[in-house]
This record gives structure tokens, sequence and C-alpha cells, in this order.
């Protein structure tokens, strides 16, 4: 129960599973049997003794008041976050009343209050630390800039370097990517990390994977390779760039600036949220869409391999914040600064496009960031459609249709979206790029929660 009394729903708790092993063993879970002592707080706690443990019963707790997202706290062994027990406990809460009775914060057990209050006390003092700075004095501007200017040099020796082995595939053919393996592709990418260029490190390992992703893999190969010597000259040129497409460039190429633009507050929409696993670091991505100003920005949050990201926004709640932009041009990420309450579900959906007005957007948006892979889109009344192999999304009242991209249609969400449409039009949000559109989010024409299909 949040501070408005507004329960999640079930697809809102489920999009907080780091896995799917964790979404079997939480829905599991989510039923009466196993729990005893559960009940909730309106300032945002959820707690419950659930069976099974070896000592005694897990004790389990969740806020789901704090306005940076949910946390939890559990006795089991479980390293995940959330642990099957949060998850289950969560999804017991989402009946209603009868599930998980709602109560006074005093009726909450010792232990829960306990960490509660020792959670609440560290937030607020993280959050006075942030706001009065670190207290280490002043940064010195001339150490800084000697640095910056090394780093740069660094990554013009890498830029140069990559510059000369994309040549040198070329001049032997791509066949012969094809037979070296992934090690030299591996091992360049070391070179661009070694450079400190972690943009380039990661689009090589990008290249080093087209050849063995199928059929036609030389054009891909070739097109990724045109993309990368595009950045590499960009870097190597970025003093004759407009600013914003310099700054662009230097996002790209992994020199990471803090956000520049002024903190904009609005009701922020969260549209989607999922998370890109790497062997060595989980992203979290989180498309929000501000009701009042129309504009549409995306949060990153880290997690390590493993383990989800701190920060979670499950689709269809929204939140009265504020949202800084990071420079670039076309540049859509956005960092969430302050909080004014937490998420609560609503009713509201964003603006929508047609098929073909989605396609000219992302054409739009390549002059600002050629190597931009989608832009976030609303598509309205469209019905998903079978085309031959594949799914397509068609508008409703018009002859133009978007193909679903190979990621779609292998998601189990693909037949969410179908079964929610029945033939009828719906509204999509996703993601539109070279390779088709990918849904994330959906809503029926009628009033309705919003549909997570990622």
């Amino acid at each position: 129960m949040t501070q408005q009394g507004v329960r999640w729903t079930v697809d809102q708790v489920l999009a907080l599973t780091p896995d799917a092993g964790s979404r079997k063993a939480g829905s599991k879970l989510g039923a009466a049997g196993p729990w005893s002592g559960t009940g909730c707080s309106g300032e945002g706690a959820v707690w419950g003794l659930c069976g099974g443990g070896g000592d005694g019963p897990y004790r389990t707790v969740v806020d789901v008041g704090d306005p940076s997202g949910p946390a939890y706290s559990c006795s089991c062994p479980g390293r995940k976050v959330p642990c099957a027990h949060a998850l289950g406990l969560l999804l017991l809460w989402s009946e209603g009343e009868e599930a998980v009775p709602a109560g006074a914060g005093e009726r909450a057990p010792d232990w829960a209050r306990t960490w509660l209050a020792a959670r609440r006390t560290r937030t607020r003092g993280e959050r006075t630390a942030a706001a009065g700075g670190s207290g280490a004095g002043p940064a010195d501007p001339e150490a800084a800039r000697r640095r910056a200017e090394r780093r740069a040099e660094r990554v013009t020796a890498g830029a140069t370097e990559l510059e000369q082995r994309l040549a040198d595939l070329l001049r032997s053919g791509l066949a012969a990517a094809g037979q070296a393996g992934y090690g030299l592709w591996e091992e360049t990418a070391a070179r661009m990390v070694d450079a400190q260029a972690p943009g380039l490190a990661a689009r090589v390992r990008e290249a080093g994977a087209v050849p063995a992703s199928g059929p036609g893999w030389p054009v891909r190969l070739l097109e990724e390779c045109a993309l990368l010597h595009l950045l590499g000259q960009g870097w190597l040129h970025r003093d004759r760039l407009p600013e914003a497409l310099a700054a662009t460039v230097r996002t790209r190429v992994g020199l990471t600036r803090p956000p520049d633009g002024p903190p904009l507050r609005d009701d922020w929409l969260v549209l989607a949220q999922y998370d890109v696993p790497d062997p060595r670091l989980t992203t979290r991505r989180i498309w929000l869409y501000g009701t009042t100003s129309g504009r549409t920005t995306l949060l990153l949050s880290y997690g390590a391999a493993g383990r989800a990201p701190e920060l979670s926004l499950p689709a269809g709640l929204a939140l009265d914040a504020e949202v800084s932009a990071y420079p670039g041009t076309g540049q859509q990420r956005g960092a969430l600064g302050e909080q004014f309450s937490p998420p609560v579900p609503t009713a509201v959906r964003p603006d929508g496009v047609t098929t073909a007005e989605a396609a000219a957007r992302y054409g739009s948006a390549l002059r600002d960031d050629p190597w931009l892979d989608s832009v976030p889109v609303t598509l309205d009344a469209v019905v998903p459609t079978p085309d031959g192999s594949s799914w397509q999304l068609a508008d409703a009242g018009g002859d133009t249709a978007l193909p679903l991209t190979p990621t779609a249609t292998s998601r189990p969400g693909l037949w969410r979206l179908v079964a929610l449409s029945g033939g009828a039009p719906v509204k999509v949000f996703g993601e539109c790029g070279h390779r088709g559109f990918t849904p994330l989010t959906a809503w029926p024409t009628a009033p309705g929660r919003a549909v997570h299909l990622c």
C-alpha cells in the first residue's frame, strides 16, 4: 500500500523479477498457504512470515513507499534481489485486503519496524549527503583539465588504431572475419578498453558477434564496420562538428558527462521497464513519458552481473518528479532527480502516431545520431497481424505496417499482445528501429491497465 493507499497489480509485481526462474518461484509463493502474520501499512510497508526455513519461517519485509523504488529484506539465504519470498509476498498483497490486511504502522512486528526505521534513516542521510556535497573541498579545475586531455589523447590513439584494423579487415575481405573467430575482435575490444574508450569497445564486441549470427552476416558486418568507421572519424574530427553532434560522439565513444539540462518537473508515466543482461553487468532501461511536457526520456540503472539494479519503476505507474537531460543531439537519456511522491497507478496514456509517422521519426533521429538503434514510439490503433513467418503491427485505419523485430517475435509477450488485441486495435509503446518494432507495453482500446510485454 503506497501513501495513496493503492496496491500494485500482478503485472507491476512481476515486472520486478530479475529472471524467469525468480518469476516462477515467486508465483508459487504468491498464495496464502505458506504465509502467516502478513500485513501492510499506509506508509508503504508490507511484511509477512513464510514457512519453509530450517530454523523457522523466513521474515520478509518490503518497502514500497520509497520514491526511489522498492527495497527488500528477507532472512532467506537467497542472493537474488528481489528474492522469491519478496515476490510472493507482493503478489499476495496485490490480491487485496483479504489476502494481506492493512493496519497502522505500529502493528508491524518488531523485526519489520527495526529494518524499516534503519533503512529510512539511512536513505535520508544519503539524500542529505548528496544534497550537501561530499565535503571534500573544491576540485582543482587545472588538474581536471589535464586528466581530460590525457584521456582524450588515449582515445585518439585508440580510434586511430581501430581505423587501421578496419582498413586491414576490408583489404583482406570480410570472409576472413568469419574464419578468424571471435578472439580477434575481443583483442581489439580490449585495446579500446585500454584506450579508455568503452563505447568503441562495446561496438567492436557487437561487430564480433555478427559472423555467427546466421545467413546474410557479411552485409550486417559491413554495416557495423561502417558505423564503427563513422564513429572513429567523428572522434578524430570532432573539432569540426557542431557542438551538439560532438557531444553525441563523445557519449558514443564512452566519455560520459553529467546531465546539463535544467530539471523538468512533470508527472512521469512509466511506459516500460526491462533488463538487458550481460556477463559483466545488468542494465535496466526505464522509459518515462511526461504527461504535461509530452517528452519521452530514458533512465538507465545498473547492477552487478546476476543481480537486479536497485531502481525499479514498473510500467503503468506515474510519479511526480524532476528529470534532467544528458547532453548530445537527439539524446533521450535523462537522470531522475527529486521525487515528490511515490509512484502510483494511473489511467493516463501517451499520445500515439501512425506506423508511417513512427518510421519517419526514426529517420529524422538518425540525422542527429547516426548510431541510434531505435527511438521510443507509441503507436495508436494498431492490430498485430501475421506476416508470413513473422508478425507486424498494421494501422487499423490505413494501409501501412511495421514489422516486428526477431527479438519481439521470440518473446512470450507477443502472444499477450495478440490476446489483448483479439483482432481489435490497441495502443502499443515500443522501440522503432532499422530492424523493425519491438513492443514493450500495450493498452486496450477500452479503459484498462497497461500490459507489460517484455
